[in-house]
């Protein structure tokens, strides 16, 4: 007998130490390569520049002056739909956070359940039944009940940390999505921007467009009166018709130009489209300025896309090590406690009808792991995916200010020529019209001044609205405008 107990626990210990080499054997994890963010800034944005302090910092509050610009921007974050989608998407990784951090606390389930069962004589329950004696008398009934009800509980030990990294990587994913929703703010105060100022110019082109038909109305005028004493020939006066009538139709072009920005406008502000307040006549008296940017290591912390890409980085590398974790044994319990009887009557007798179970269970893949693998090794891809993206948002950002810090410069000094450009074809127009009043000259070339003058006040206007243009962009590319 002896022997026969000891034969039995060698077989035992044997296959206990098979099961433990062969969940030891599952638990291996093909090596992958781990990508480390490598990305280095240089000191300054501009040699021989160094500002200690950057505009990203001050609220667009207080960036913008026009009071118009700062009741549009109001609106736009509180009401754009974009905006309101993202709250949203916010909402739902906010909820995921709460899903895993359910997932490695206990479950605890109640629960009953109600059934007949008939078993055949010739099993062992049918030969056991044939003897249970039964009070009052009576034979056990061949169609056995089973009633039951009480508290079921599932518990997964986590512990290689698996529910745990998923957890703070939803975590991750939820603090990179507020920086998502940062960085659409960002984008949607400098587009609003981009748009208001765009009227202006439009409205300062319309203005601009209705002085020259004006002048050019007199001209003609002029050109008539002299034909009467010979002065003026009818191709002249034709000349100029064609020229008020080519200006009138830029007016028409330009009324639906500025439709169209008001329109932009109102979508952005998640309204139907009506009037856009303003201030236009104050355009060309505004002047741009060169802002303060700061060190480039600071768009690491003022830029909202750089900081969701880190995040959504941590967030990758944590979900490498929940993949891994597949890989391991995973242990749970099961638990329970409640009443189970044959009969109703007998359910909620104690102790008799008093049922509990608790079991441990230790599960480990063994054979065809590629599902395991693949997602281990898409996990890995998703990693280094990131971090790619993590070094080119930082490049980006670093170029984008670089670009608009010589964009500001290059634009100042070809404001100021076209300034002086403008100013001489304005003293053009007077001194040809003298000469032609004193018939020194052709009508072509009153005609030619007007033109001239005309296009080069249009560049004008153009070259202020990039100049306000670039200032925004760049007040953006540093991180400004999310505060």
């Amino acid at each position: 007998m002896a022997l026969k107990m000891r034969s039995k626990t060698k077989i035992f210990q044997i296959m206990a130490s098979s099961a433990l080499a062969l969940m030891l054997q599952a638990c291996g994890t093909p090596d992958l390569l781990i990508k480390k963010e490598d990305t280095h800034l240089p000191t300054v944005f501009k040699e021989g520049v160094l500002d200690e302090d950057n505009v990203a910092n001050i609220k667009w509050e207080d960036f913008f002056s026009d009071p118009n610009l700062v009741n549009l921007l109001n609106i736009a974050v509180e009401n754009n739909k974009e905006i309101n989608i993202v709250m949203q998407r916010i909402s739902i990784a906010q909820n995921e956070i709460q899903a895993r951090r359910g997932e490695y606390l206990p479950f605890v389930d109640i629960g009953g359940g109600a059934g007949r069962e008939r078993v055949g004589e010739f099993t062992r329950d049918g030969a056991v039944e044939e003897h249970l004696p039964v009070k009052e008398g009576r034979n056990f009934p061949r169609n056995v009940g089973d009633y039951r009800f009480g508290l079921f509980s599932t518990w997964e030990i986590d512990i290689w940390k698996k529910l745990r990294n998923a957890k703070q990587a939803a975590v991750f994913e939820y603090m990179a999505s507020k920086e998502g929703k940062n960085f659409l703010v960002t984008n949607l105060v400098a587009e609003i921007a981009h748009s208001y100022y765009e009227l202006l110019s439009l409205d300062n082109q319309l203005n601009n467009l209705q002085k020259n038909i004006n002048i050019q109305q007199n001209a003609l005028a002029m050109v008539r009166r002299l034909q009467e004493f010979a002065r003026a020939s009818t191709l002249a006066i034709k000349r100029y018709e064609a020229e008020v009538a080519k200006n009138k139709s830029k007016l028409y072009q330009t009324h639906q130009s500025i439709t169209v920005v008001e329109n932009r406008i109102n979508f952005l502000l998640g309204r139907t489209p009506q009037p856009i307040q303003r201030a236009s006549d104050s355009f060309m008296e505004f002047k741009p300025f060169m802002l303060k940017t700061g060190i480039p290591s600071q768009l690491l912390q003022n830029r909202p896309d750089i900081r969701q890409a880190e995040l959504e980085l941590a967030a990758a590398e944590l979900n490498i090590k929940v993949a891994r974790a597949n890989f391991y044994p995973s242990f749970s319990i099961h638990a329970g406690i409640g009443f189970e009887a044959f009969a109703i009557k007998y359910l909620i007798n104690t102790p008799e009808s008093l049922a509990a179970t608790i079991a441990g269970e230790l599960v480990a893949p063994l054979v065809n792991r590629n599902a395991i693998k693949a997602e281990y090794k898409n996990a890995n891809a998703r990693q280094i995916q990131a971090a790619f993206e993590y070094e080119q948002r930082i490049i980006r950002a670093y170029t984008e200010v670089a670009n608009q810090v010589a964009n500001i410069n290059n634009l100042d000094k070809s404001y100021q020529l076209k300034t002086d450009q403008v100013e001489a074809l304005n003293k053009s127009i007077d001194i040809a019209s003298s000469l032609f009043k004193s018939a020194r000259t052709d009508y072509l070339d009153v005609l030619l001044a007007q033109r001239e003058t005309l296009d080069a006040k249009e560049d004008q206007i153009e070259l202020k609205q990039k100049q306000i243009d670039a200032m925004v962009d760049l007040y953006r590319s540093l991180g400004g405008g999310w505060q």
